[in-house]
């Protein structure tokens, strides 16, 4: 039954009741809008709650209607299966209606809040005055408790805005253009009698909207969004530059206003400028999603060249309020932060969309030299505008690694008539290239590489505070922090761009400072001073760009003569200088030679060993990135295990802060994973893992860690793995519960655990046989873990043998009929052998038991459809390659399970005609696939089809010739045809494990390689045999068959059988 306006007040008061803290109003009133939901008229309903003037104040109630209305939209706007959704008729009213009610708050409201300048006397720290979580405010007293309510009140208002807009936006993304063309014609019809309050409103639903209509790929999509940007960029962007001139008029008033007060700032001006900001927004997604990229098509964006030089502009004209606002005028000081910021995120957008248009020599020469400017020579202001310099460092970045700046390295063919777009690109190109040579000369270059290593790599005073406040957070903040996101990595991220492109004319500049900034602070200083400060930060630069900087520095010498010794002074302050070592000790890997490999793993571990947490964090990086080299020394480093396992446990235990615990987990991961001597640590090793596990619980991120750890321990160990059994076994069996609460994170590196205890297992234990049945779970739930679980399987059977058959018959055949049939090729190809191993290991007991799978065997070798498909190919070959080793090694199977009804009427199922006798059916299979398998495979087929010969069918000899011919080349090929692995399988499986070892996981499979029947069998023999079974049973028409044969076949074949 529908909803309609008298259920109105009802639905009011389900709202009410449904945020009441009393759960027995709270939990009718839920289940009644949830039933409530699916019903027309809902949604209708739920925006006259959100839109009835007397219910102004009543703002939580509206929200929470918002929020309902949102997700009935998400739910049912488009028509599904299970549910009628939203009628047409109720659609349409949705929209009318959302598209009237654009002004959500009155002025009164934000003049209420301006003028009184409520917002610049709280900070957002805490949530405990009037129950009020969505905008927090500082509360210093009860006197506060009715300025709070009232911004809280406000900001629901702005929130339901705000919530409307992306509601408009979800349903546009839907509707637009079938269903609801005309909504930009009636935004841009309302935008014309808007007052400022009302067309910010609009102006945010127009943001919202493009924002989400040019996230659609399809084409069709994508020409809409063009044809918008054609019709409304010309009016957003005169309205940008109308808004900018009122913005910048209003802020020269106020700077001329010396007694204006905080609480007098005219509200309508911040209005207008939030409107402008938003249209800023609006005109970038214009450009950046109106037009296709011009690397793309070659072809001019106009805008871009017409826009970026006036945004430049405004940045310029806005920049010195930065200073002047900054106590007078807190909320503009804060917009003009964010206008700066936001205008310069705007010119990097343009120019990573649209570089060609971008590189006009009118914008990019004045944008690239105005961010060289503001990095290498800012106005003493711009140094505390972090985000600014950032975006301006960004640019210039950008602009050094853009691709489509880079000369052309294509030719031009001879002759070639008219301009291709490879010459165009060439021609873009070189004079992109002579704007940058005449913005970048030698001198620039160099000033701007000094300036960023002198500048801006140098710690200040406040990062100092925050080492010695927290060391763990600084560490983590300097090395995984995102370059966009801090001054100092971005400044960083930039030098090393800059050096890449610069390396011959930088190289020496850098050793020149390093050298310098070394005189000029011996090793021998210990207090803090700038050229301390200095020398870590050229310690930092030689860092960053240790592959290009190896041809003008010798590692060795600046080891010997400098690094060593500033690791020698063991003051406090000289922890500075010795994070910056440890993280050159680690980047200069690569150039560290056989002679310092020794004293720089010495260093490692001293540095590991000291009081300075960042210190110790680096170190430990640095050591993993040394272990984790290919030229690793164990011989050198062997001795300082010891020091090492201790000095990882005491730092694992001292350090607080997941990331740092998870870079010491992963250094023992990667120690126990790269060194020989694990064992003599055993001990000590599962104290530590015990301890780590127990302390660990619910922090599955820090447990995936230890999982890894675990796995290479367990390979480490080999065959002594059960010492560790005690803490791994009760681990593993929780990570393989599907029903653990950390499942979905510990399930995947629980199954490689797995895999690793069983490969390296010395025989079953108990408790592993008894967790076969997890991996049942598992697999019925998804085959995301098909590869692992297929080697699990198969790790199972070398390793459990009778033991694992007998107890778990039922299992294997539940996951093999649960797996074959329901995965693509790809899985299929991975799970056949383990079917083809179960019956080489099993063949008498394993058939019965998977008798539905071998039948879907048989419709995969009968169904056609894989002659141009490679991968259907291999399938069907390998499958027939197992239907003729279960014939080989338990023929009455086969041929009981070729004859079953079921078999028959599964083929019919599935629509394959059989006119004959299945078996008669997988001969032609085999012919025909005897080249899309191995050598063994081969000789599987060969044997199966010589025993097609004792058939006592007269059809078989319609086949001979076929079956003699593979037969024969089989025989004739059979020792070209061996394949390296079967060659060393079969030498060293003659061969037995050493006295008092025991037999490895590979060792056991070449024992059953070897005692493989298919090799113990002489294909010629059994061919000569079957041959005279055939020629017994069928007589005369045997030797018309043979007659038939072609005389060069029949050659062959009395040569492969040695026949007289």
């Amino acid at each position: 039954m529908a909803l309609t306006a008298s259920d109105v007040a009802a639905m009011y008061s389900l709202l009410a009741n449904s945020m009441s803290a009393d759960h027995r109003l709270r939990g009718p009133a839920e289940d009644a809008l949830a039933q409530s939901e699916s019903r027309p008229g809902f949604c209708s309903c739920l925006l006259e709650v959100i839109t009835a003037k007397d219910l102004a104040s009543q703002t939580d109630v509206r929200m929470m209607a918002t929020v309902y209305f949102k997700n009935s939209v998400n739910r049912y706007w488009r028509h599904r299966r299970d549910s009628s959704g939203i009628n047409n008729e109720e659609k349409m009213h949705l929209r009318q209606k959302l598209l009237m009610y654009l002004r959500e708050e009155n002025d009164q409201k934000w003049s209420f809040l301006f003028s009184d300048g409520l917002i610049d006397s709280y900070k957002p720290c805490c949530s405990i005055c009037m129950g009020f979580k969505l905008f927090p405010f500082h509360c210093n007293g009860p006197c506060q408790c009715l300025i709070l309510a009232t911004l809280s009140w406000f900001w629901l208002d702005v929130m339901i805005a705000l919530m409307l807009a992306v509601l408009i936006s979800k349903i546009a993304r839907i509707d637009y253009p079938k269903e609801w063309p005309d909504i930009f014609l009636v935004l841009s019809q309302q935008l014309q009698s808007a007052d400022v309050l009302a067309s910010h409103r609009i102006f945010l639903i127009l943001f919202r909207t493009l924002k989400e209509l040019s996230t659609k790929r399809l084409t069709s999509d994508q020409r809409n969004f063009a044809e918008i940007s054609s019709h409304f960029f010309d009016y957003s962007w005169r309205l940008w530059q109308s808004d900018v001139q009122t913005i910048l008029h209003g802020f020269s008033s106020l700077s001329q206003s010396c007694n204006l007060n905080a609480e007098d700032q005219p509200h309508e001006l911040y209005l207008t400028c939030e409107r402008w900001l938003l249209c800023s927004k609006i005109v970038r997604q214009l450009i950046i999603s109106g037009f296709q990229s011009d690397s793309k098509c070659f072809q001019e964006v106009r805008p871009v060249k017409e826009v970026s030089p006036v945004l430049l502009s405004a940045i310029q004209s806005l920049l010195p309020y930065y200073s002047s606002f900054q106590k007078q005028y807190p909320k503009f000081w804060d917009f003009v932060k964010r206008a700066c910021t936001k205008l310069m995120k705007i010119l990097v957008a343009f120019q990573g969309r649209h570089p060609y248009s971008f590189g006009d020599k009118f914008v990019l020469s004045s944008v690239m030299d105005f961010c060289l400017n503001r990095i290498t020579d800012p106005e003493p202001y711009l140094l505390s505008f972090e985000q600014f310099l950032i975006q301006c460092m960004v640019m210039i970045k950008n602009i050094l690694e853009c691709k489509e700046y880079k000369p052309s390295l294509t030719g031009r063919v001879m002759d070639e008539n008219g301009v291709t777009l490879d010459l165009m690109k060439k021609n873009i190109s070189s004079a992109v290239g002579g704007i940058l040579t005449s913005l970048l000369p030698t001198e620039r270059i160099v000033h701007l590489c000094n300036v960023l290593i002198s500048r801006y790599f140098v710690l200040t005073a406040s990062d100092l505070e925050e080492w010695y406040r927290n060391p763990e957070s600084f560490h983590h903040e300097q090395d995984m922090v995102q370059w966009t996101e801090k001054l100092r990595p971005c400044a960083e991220a930039l030098y090393i761009v800059l050096f890449e492109t610069n390396s011959q004319l930088l190289g020496p500049v850098v050793v020149s400072l390093l050298q310098e900034a070394m005189n000029n602070c011996p090793t021998s200083v210990t207090e803090i001073t700038p050229a301390l400060l200095l020398k870590d930060a050229a310690y930092g630069a030689t860092a960053y760009v240790y592959y290009e900087l190896s041809n003008y520095l010798s590692f060795k010498d600046w080891f010997n003569g400098a690094l060593s010794l500033e690791l020698s002074n063991e003051h406090p302050n000289l922890r500075i200088i010795h994070r910056k070592v440890a993280i050159i000790l680690g980047q200069w890997v690569s150039e560290i030679k056989d002679d310092t490999k020794r004293p720089v793993y010495c260093a490692l571990i001293r540095l590991l060993q000291g009081k300075d947490l960042a210190v110790r964090l680096a170190a430990c990086r640095s050591l993993c990135l040394h272990i984790e080299d290919a030229n690793f020394s164990e011989r050198e480093f062997v001795d300082l295990l010891p020091i090492c396992w201790d000095s990882c446990f005491k730092l694992f235990e001292e350090v607080q802060e997941f990331d740092s615990k998870v870079q010491v987990l992963n250094l023992i991961s990667i120690l126990i994973g790269h060194v020989s001597q694990v064992i003599p640590f055993a001990n000590k090793l599962v104290q530590f893992f015990q301890k780590v596990w127990e302390e660990s619980s619910g922090e599955s991120l820090l447990q995936i860690q230890l999982l890894v750890a675990l796995r290479n321990f367990v390979v480490a160990l080999g065959y002594q793995s059960p010492i560790c059994y005690n803490i791994l076994l009760p681990i593993l069996e929780n990570g393989i519960d599907i029903n653990s609460p950390d499942e979905l994170n510990l399930l995947e590196d629980s199954m490689l655990l797995w895999e690793a205890t069983l490969s390296q297992a010395p025989s079953m234990v108990p408790q592993l046989l008894q967790y076969f049945s997890r991996l049942v779970e598992i697999m019925e739930r998804n085959f995301d873990h098909l590869q692992v679980a297929v080697n699990i399987i198969e790790d199972y059977i070398i390793l459990g043998g009778n033991d694992f058959l007998s107890m778990h018959a039922t299992n294997i055949a539940k996951i093999l009929d649960l797996v074959i049939g329901n995965v693509n090729d790809k899985g299929l190809v991975s799970v056949l052998p383990v079917v083809d191993i179960l019956i080489q290991c099993f063949p008498m007991e394993v058939p019965p038991l998977i008798s539905s799978t071998l039948q879907k065997l048989i419709v995969i070798c009968l169904s056609g459809g894989d002659d141009h498909d490679p991968s259907k190919t291999s399938v069907k070959a390998s499958s027939a390659a197992i239907l003729a080793r279960l014939l080989v090694m338990n023929t009455n199977s086969l041929a009981q399970l070729a004859s079953d009804p079921s078999t028959s009427l599964l083929l019919q199922t599935v629509s394959i005609p059989v006119q004959e006798n299945i078996l008669l059916c997988l001969v032609d299979i085999w012919v025909d696939k005897v080249d899309n398998v191995s050598s063994i495979q081969k000789k599987t087929i060969g044997l199966a089809l010589s025993i097609i010969l004792t058939l006592r069918l007269p059809q078989v000899l319609d086949k001979v010739d076929q079956i003699l011919s593979v037969c024969t080349s089989v025989i004739l090929g059979r020792n070209d045809d061996l394949t390296e692995e079967e060659s060393s399988g079969d030498m060293s499986s003659s061969t037995s494990p050493d006295e008092g070892t025991i037999p490895s996981k590979e060792f056991r499979k070449r024992q059953i390689k070897f005692s493989d029947r298919i090799n113990q069998l002489s294909l010629e023999d059994c061919v000569r045999e079957n041959l005279q079974t055939c020629a017994a049973i069928h007589g005369e028409s045997f030797n018309a068959a043979m007659s038939s044969m072609h005389p060069s076949a029949f050659a062959q074949l009395k040569q492969a059988l040695k026949m007289p």
